[in-house]
């Protein structure tokens, strides 16, 4: 294997709830199911007002091919269907289920079986994973390459790499038995030679974890963890392929276009707990930290929770948040309000006051470079970013804006705190708009 390493950035950690053990959040009064959880076309609610639902029944679906369908998280009664802005400036439709409390569980829901790839797949659709990372990309699309001889390796991501996130952590901990069973599963439906368990050097006790459960079940021959310098953004899907396997991979090329199946750690241990129960995907691990929160912990919650629930089971806010994000610090998104569901893709919720979430005003370049010396992929994000003012997209193009993976990493080391990946995210729209190939 290659011990080069591509450019990172050294953050904060600030992994405070690493130590913190799993809580489950009570069931809430009302949860608000989105029908926005993948990439892809939205689902159509199958259910109506005053419609009685069941934990784990299925509410919503489209026969689009990019989808995945969406299930109850509890029991109760529809009380509306409605919609709601979305965090990236859509319009979500949200099922609105005033719970019972109970937790009756669907009738239908049962551990699958499956003979054969095809079986295994169509079982995965029916549970409604996603990419639980980040991605959101319907997972049984992923584990169906076309070029299926040619796929021979797994790599699970549990880098774990963003700031504060520590809910991967906590699993690999505290569901390791469930991860194993997910590897030992899609390596053998989609078959595979290796799996690689890819994990940040600062999590040693999760390390340990797993290696002794490799060895003691005697998969040590099939898969391995792999230890990545604890650097942002290991977790980037392209960065872990070349730290693990040395290939390279460029924008629009795919795992499976390079013979491997790569998935996040916590959409790999749902598959074995999946087989296991036969429950669908209807609640999330989240990490709840920022200086805002009054009680930094990590929580199981029911899909469609909404966040200022979450934070109120910690403690509430203990001083006004400035800025709450889905997701890290790096790649998470702004939310406008703490009145939004948790949904499927969602591993954390920070809550900044002001002291944390300022950004000092932007000053002029000082040409120093930095910004490109931690590029993975050795972009010039100034010249990108002079090339975007003036509209150039051939440019932009030329200068591989479409390589950007948008991880921030220039933004944040940047001296003068201008806006570098956003203005490449920017200037991708222009490549696009000029049609650009």
């Amino acid at each position: 294997m290659s011990q080069k390493h591509l450019n990172s950035v050294k953050t904060g950690h600030f992994k405070n709830t690493a130590g913190c053990a799993t809580e489950i959040m009570p069931i809430p009064d009302v949860v608000k199911i989105s029908m926005s959880q993948h990439i892809g076309a939205p689902c159509k609610p199958l259910v109506a007002k005053g419609d009685y639902v069941t934990v784990g029944q299925l509410i919503g679906d489209t026969d689009a091919f990019v989808s995945a369908p969406i299930h109850s998280s509890v029991s109760g009664t529809v009380t509306a269907i409605e919609e709601q802005r979305s965090a990236s400036g859509g319009r979500d439709t949200l099922v609105v289920i005033e719970t019972d409390k109970k937790q009756e569980p669907c009738a239908d829901v049962k551990p699958p079986q499956a003979e054969d790839l095809a079986g295994f797949v169509k079982a995965i659709r029916e549970s409604g994973l996603v990419g639980l990372g980040g991605a959101s990309f319907p997972t049984h699309i992923k584990f169906n390459p076309k070029n299926l001889d040619e796929v021979k390796t797994l790599i699970v991501n549990a880098a774990e790499c963003e700031p504060f996130i520590t809910s991967d952590h906590r699993l690999m901990l505290e569901d390791a038995e469930d991860l194993i069973a997910g590897m030992e599963l899609v390596m053998k439906y989609i078959g595979l030679d290796h799996g690689y368990i890819g994990i940040e050097e600062n999590k040693p006790d999760a390390i340990a974890h797993l290696d002794q459960l490799i060895a003691e079940k005697g998969l040590a021959d099939k898969m391995e963890t792999f230890t990545l310098q604890a650097r942002y953004p290991k977790g980037a899907e392209r960065v872990l392929v070349y730290e693990i396997t040395g290939k390279t991979m460029n924008a629009g090329v795919l795992p499976a276009d390079l013979g491997i199946i790569l998935s996040n750690v916590t959409t790999i241990a749902f598959v074995g707990k999946y087989f296991r129960t036969g429950m669908p995907l209807v609640e999330k691990r989240v990490t709840i930290d920022g200086d805002a929160v009054a009680r930094p912990t990590n929580v199981i919650a029911p899909l469609g929770t909404m966040i200022g629930d979450i934070i109120n089971f910690c403690g509430g806010y203990k001083e006004e948040p400035k800025k709450i994000l889905m997701g890290g610090p790096m790649m998470g998104r702004a939310i406008y309000s703490d009145a939004m569901p948790l949904v499927k893709n969602n591993n954390a919720i920070l809550a900044f006051s002001s002291k944390q979430a300022y950004i000092p005003e932007e000053t002029a370049c000082i040409n120093c470079g930095r910004c490109h010396s931690v590029c993975p992929f050795n972009l010039i994000p100034t010249a990108l970013a002079d090339a975007y003012d003036a509209k150039d997209a051939q440019k932009l193009s030329d200068l591989r804006v479409m390589q950007c993976m948008e991880c921030g990493s220039c933004s944040y080391i940047c001296p003068a705190r201008r806006p570098l990946a956003f203005i490449n995210k920017l200037g991708k729209g222009v490549v696009k708009e000029a049609g650009i190939k």
